[in-house]
């Protein structure tokens, strides 16, 4: 995440999905799932898991963007997270 990106104003309530990370994406992606929710939602359910565990997790938000760990834990460590 550079600084650009973090420095823009997050919608917090768009909605996303949460996907481990090396599931492969293909056709069927949208049906390996694991949760939906907001983006504030989806943020804090991957920074609430064991720390080792959490790079395993990305969040596939409006837009077609996927997000990695490193943007997630970026996300959670800004002032207007509201996690």
């Amino acid at each position: 995440m550079n600084d650009n990106t973090v420095s823009r104003q997050v919608d917090w309530s768009d909605h996303g999905t949460l996907h481990r990370k090396d599931d492969g994406e293909g056709v069927l992606y949208a049906m390996k799932s694991i949760r939906s929710g907001t983006l504030a939602e989806l943020v804090g359910f991957v920074m609430s898991l064991p720390e080792a565990d959490r790079p395993s997790y990305a969040i596939e938000k409006a837009g077609d963007h996927r997000l990695g760990y490193a943007e997630i834990a970026a996300l959670a460590s800004r002032a207007d997270y509201p996690g």
